[in-house]
Formats: C-alpha cells, structure tokens, sequence
C-alpha cells in the first residue's frame, strides 16, 4: 500500500513516500503558487496522510487535489496524548498541528526544547518521559523584518549580515531581528534546564532555521520534522 506523508505550511507544501521500515523517502517541495502550479505535480497513492497550518483556501484546495489522486486521505490535528507525547494544552485544538508533530517526532531522544523557525518561531519543552510542558510563539527573524518594512518602508525587507554591534542599517536590523530569535532560544533552553533539573538537548527544525544554527549551542537538527512526526502518527494510529 503506497502511504505519502503531506506537510502544507504557510510558504510551501512538502511530502514524502512513506517507507515499509517507517522512515521517509525523498523529501519534495514546492513552494505555493496563486495559480495552481503548485498542485501539478502531487504524487499518486493509495493513502494520504495531511498536516496543515496554511490558509482555508490552500488546504482545500491540496485536498481537493489529494482526493483525484489517493483512495484514502487523513487529515492529523492534535491530541492531548499519542504515544509518549502528552501535550499541556488543556484544549488540543489551540495547539498547531506543526508543532504537535514536531514534538511527536522529537520524542524519545530525552528532555528537549523543540524549536522550529518558519513564519512563526515556535519553542516547546517536552521532558524525558513526553510531557510535553508548555511553550512560545513569538515572530520569525524574516516575519520582523516584513512587518518592520511594513510600517516604514525605508526599512529594507532582506539583506544584512549578523553582527554583535553592526555598522549600517541593513546589518542592523539583520543583527537584531535574528539576535531576538537567538535570544529567546538561549533563554529557553536555560530556562528549560532549571525547570527540569537536568541537561535538556535542543531539536531545531524549520525552513528558516539554517540562518540561525551556526550561532546556536549544539542541536539536533531535523529539517524535516513535521514529516518525520506525520510517520510517526501513521505508526501510531493507522498502521
């Protein structure tokens, strides 16, 4: 039976085969296009499995592509527990799916901070035994830099190099708007360390991420997380 796994963000759609081993397989991934190229290549199958945290219209329409294409189609949203993940929302509704499986994924390594850098910078704590111990959502380095040039134009939208103290506008707010995410990062695995009494490891994921590892303490880094947490799901509840 052929399982894909599907991950439609804010910015782009990723999927993957589902292994027989439970692993992915080659990871695809396009971004969104307005009109509709973006849905021109979906893969054929026989079950679709669907994390999303895109808009009404974008999710209606990958499913309305999905269901030409797969016999069965699954569509994931979070669970107060699934495996060894116990989350602390008291209503599971309010917890984005991303992040529900983000942590999915990233359970069993021992205590983690789950980071994930996409449109938002989200944290989540889940201890050694999956409890999962509350979070942030605070914006994206790229998200400050959008709503800054929003509010003043002059402001430039991208360019810059980080620097502790930078020496031109652009630097500038490079340095400042990627120190914030860093910082908050920082001080939530510090945070995270007193709080569990214990050495907690940091999981990074998310396509903005890799503009913030080199500057970050030693991390396990997952790109593909919320794909790696959709075959857990599939482990879990389906197979």
């Amino acid at each position: 039976m052929t399982t894909w796994l599907f991950d439609l963000g804010n910015t782009r759609l990723k999927c993957a085969p589902l292994l027989a081993d439970g692993g992915i397989g080659d990871v695809r991934a396009v971004a969104h296009d307005a009109a509709g190229d973006w849905l021109a290549a979906l893969p054929d199958g026989e079950v679709a499995c669907i994390a999303s945290v895109a808009s009404m219209a974008r999710r209606t329409a990958l499913l309305e592509a999905l269901c030409a294409r797969f016999v069965r189609l699954h569509c994931v949203h979070a669970e107060s527990a699934l495996g060894p993940l116990q989350i602390a929302y008291a209503d599971p509704s309010h917890l984005g799916v991303d992040r529900f499986l983000s942590m999915l994924s990233a359970c069993g390594g021992g205590a983690r901070l789950v980071a994930g850098v996409g449109t938002a910078l989200t944290i989540d704590l889940i201890d050694a035994g999956g409890r999962h111990r509350g979070g942030r959502i605070a914006p994206s380095p790229q998200l400050m830099r959008e709503s800054l040039h929003a509010r003043a134009a002059q402001l430039p939208v991208a360019g810059g190099g980080y620097a502790a103290f930078a020496d031109d506008t652009d630097h500038a707010l490079a340095s400042g708007c990627e120190g914030a995410a860093l910082a908050l990062v920082e001080q939530s695995l510090h945070a995270a360390q007193v709080l569990l009494g214990e050495a907690v490891s940091l999981y990074l994921h998310g396509g903005g991420a890799p503009l913030l590892r080199e500057r970050l303490p030693t991390h396990v880094w997952a790109p593909d997380a919320v794909l790696q947490g959709l075959a857990r799901w599939h482990a879990l509840r389906i197979a």
